[in-house]
């Protein structure tokens, strides 16, 4: 087994308590039995998951001298928003599996999923500012509403960002563009839940700079690993269908380092499967071989063990505690979820 992979085991082994601690706070947050839309949001909130992005608020707070049992409000505040933004992304998508189950939309009806993921978005706010009550200075708590807040609006952003490349196609996508979006859509709860969890740990200026410099990082590898895992990996893993980015016609990462890199035959090929003209599974089919053709998927790869390396490399800034050894362990895990 390699460093990397063990690194990655680690991380799993030394999260497990906190994301278990995490799930019961969540499951005694939202009862069963609460109204409608509380019912609704219980069954996002406790479905199958890493809870990866409150993981990194406590682990980032704890890496910058901060308690976990202070930032635990914020920590669900992060998935709040994260969730709400899968159920409104599965409902743009028309994706009916999440997470290993029926999304929200497909049990509960288009309606009711949006107006929960509506809420849960204002819940966000009142759940950080119960870190004062805590112990957290005010002015702190206010700092981490402002940086949840903006990167609320940068994922829709990103959001927006991709539908445009979407419709421009690969041949007037580019790799920019891509990392741009990517930065965006993935890697602004990333960079909020961690660059939070150290303004509400009160850590200094270098700290709070090396975390966020981190998740980004860590955004860009999570981001370009996943367009990677329906190639990888079965549903079983992904969670969600194999071709739902084939099926919405997507430039993800794979497509514009083939379309980079490949012929021109390859370029056609490329353009006419994402044109609009082809069933999901033959435009996942088509993908897949011209990825075979060019090295696309091992290319990709390389590079999201690239930016995760990159992302442990801005750690050296903090102390050396276990909490920064956990993060490092972290990105290790973030280009390894096929395992």
């Amino acid at each position: 087994m390699t460093a990397e992979a063990v690194a990655a085991r680690t991380a799993v082994r030394e999260l497990s308590p906190t994301a278990d601690a995490l799930r019961r706070e969540l499951d005694h947050r939202w009862p069963a039995d609460g109204d409608r839309m509380r019912e609704i949001a219980r069954y996002g909130l406790l479905a199958p998951g890493k809870l990866l992005r409150p993981l990194l608020l406590v682990t980032a707070a704890e890496a910058t001298g901060g308690s976990r049992d202070q930032v635990v409000p914020a920590a669900l505040a992060v998935e709040y928003l994260h969730v709400a933004s899968l159920i409104h992304d599965d409902v743009i998508d028309g994706d009916d599996l999440r997470r290993g189950q029926d999304s929200v939309h497909a049990r509960f009806g288009i309606p009711d999923a949006i107006a929960t993921g509506d809420g849960l978005l204002f819940m966000v706010f009142s759940a950080v500012a119960e870190c004062a009550a805590l112990g957290v200075p005010e002015s702190a708590v206010l700092a981490a509403v402002r940086v949840l807040a903006q990167a609320g609006e940068d994922l829709c952003r990103g959001q927006v960002q991709e539908t445009l490349m979407a419709a421009a196609g690969p041949r007037d996508s580019g790799l920019d563009a891509y990392r741009e979006m990517a930065a965006l859509k993935t890697g602004a709860l990333l960079r909020g839940a961690c660059r939070a969890g150290a303004l509400l740990s009160g850590g200094t200026a270098a700290e709070t700079d090396a975390v966020t410099a981190f998740a980004e990082h860590v955004g860009l590898a999570f981001q370009m690993y996943d367009d990677l895992l329906p190639y990888l990996a079965d549903a079983s893993v992904t969670g969600k269908p194999g071709t739902s980015d084939a099926a919405n016609l997507r430039p993800t990462f794979p497509v514009l380092l083939a379309h980079r890199t490949g012929s021109p035959a390859d370029r056609r090929r490329l353009e006419q499967a994402l044109s609009g003209g082809l069933s999901p599974e033959a435009t996942f089919a088509a993908l897949h071989e011209v990825f075979a053709a060019t090295g696309a998927l091992e290319l990709a790869q390389r590079q999201a063990r690239d930016e995760a390396e990159q992302a442990k490399a801005r750690l050296a800034a903090l102390p050396p505690t276990e909490a920064a050894g956990v993060l490092a362990a972290v990105a290790d895990l973030t280009v390894r979820r096929d395992r």
